[in-house]
């Protein structure tokens, strides 16, 4: 089924940024490995932004290390395969679906790893009406993301790695390993083409996972994507993210102001890192991890009631609900922590008392 893409809720990225990544092919003369749509250097040039000679403008994606995005292209282009690893809200599945994007023109050859992926998500599986009239063909064979990854020299993603079972997660050591898939229903093998790779991303954060063994660790580069090193780097992914989000979504209100957007990374940043800004007020933090990719949404929602049922100019009381929303998640606990930083730390901000105000009438 083709849907209009002028009323897709999110476009995939080769879609939404396809003039970028045109522009980019177009000046790009450097090597490319098999099957790259664009050399490294572009593909670094596509996520952390800049201007070509030309002077196209091409938009920054992730903000943070240039090193770690060097770090990560350079491992596609080997035989390992990548692992973006860290908390919540650190940008690791948008950073592999723009990977995908860049090197393979192709970002959906995606499996959302569960408790209940099965073997059949990383292998194959069978169309089992075919298969019962007519026996094991490759006709009846359904292909998985990584068999058609491998087919077509493209990279394959595994969102949630360690949510998947250790027993399925174990079916990748001899596919990242030989680089072949054997079907001996059909006494055949699949072999990689030249580009195929897995980019994997797994947090460390949940509960209960299946940590991967040391052989499937073996398989993999692990890159680390961090929380943003600075209060201002964070406003400033905050800030474009959340302007992206409006556009996207079409809300009747302007762009929050800069000063919203620092109250709500501050409170964030504050509350995840248990000190206040200046160092000075040790604080309990909530259960929550009160990411980057919450902030954006908090923002976001905050946009749609002023937008919706005020005036479309983002205030404190448009964002109340949602941040309380956001780091209160044990209503006893969090609440507690909450309601002690409003107390001690907000309500001491000469210019937060509009703030205080609204967050103590949700509270």
């Amino acid at each position: 089924m083709t849907a209009n893409l002028n009323t897709v809720l999110r476009k995939h990225a080769e879609v939404q940024y396809a003039e970028e990544l045109a522009e980019l092919a177009r000046h790009d003369q450097r090597q490319r490995p098999a099957n790259w749509k664009l050399s490294p250097w572009a593909v670094k040039t596509y996520l952390l932004g800049g201007k070509l000679d030309n002077g196209f403008e091409v938009t920054p994606k992730y903000i943070g290390s240039g090193r770690l995005i060097e770090i990560a292209v350079a491992t596609l282009a080997t035989d390992r395969a990548l692992l973006l690893y860290g908390v919540p809200g650190t940008a690791k599945s948008w950073v592999s679906e723009h990977l995908a994007a860049a090197i393979s023109g192709d970002s959906t050859l995606l499996i959302q790893g569960t408790a209940g992926t099965d073997e059949t998500a990383l292998r194959y599986g069978w169309n089992y009406a075919r298969l019962l009239a007519e026996g094991p063909t490759e006709q009846a064979l359904v292909p998985s993301p990584m068999l058609n990854a491998m087919r077509d020299g493209k990279l394959a993603r595994l969102e949630e790695m360690t949510r998947v079972p250790s027993e399925v997660q174990d079916t990748l050591i001899t596919l990242l390993s030989e680089k072949t898939l054997p079907v001996p229903e059909l006494g055949i093998e699949v072999q990689a083409q030249r580009g195929f790779n897995v980019i994997a991303t797994a947090n460390n954060r949940d509960r209960g996972v299946n940590e991967m063994s040391s052989a499937l660790m073996r398989r993999f580069n692990t890159v680390v994507l961090p929380t943003p090193d600075s209060f201002d780097e964070e406003v400033a992914i905050v800030s474009r993210r959340v302007e992206e989000l409006g556009r996207a979504l079409e809300l009747p209100a302007e762009k929050p102001a800069l000063e919203e957007v620092r109250r709500v990374v501050a409170v964030f940043r504050e509350l995840r890192s248990g000190l206040t800004e200046d160092g000075k007020t040790k604080l309990k933090s909530p259960s929550g991890t009160l990411s980057t990719a919450e902030a954006i949404s908090v923002l976001g929602h905050g946009m749609a009631v002023a937008g919706y049922y005020s005036d479309g100019v983002l205030r404190a009381a448009d964002l109340a609900a949602g941040l309380t929303g956001a780091i209160v998640k044990d209503p006893v606990q969090d609440k507690l922590v909450w309601m002690e930083y409003l107390k001690t730390v907000v309500k001491e901000r000469d210019d937060w008392k509009d703030f205080y105000r609204a967050c103590m009438d949700v509270a």
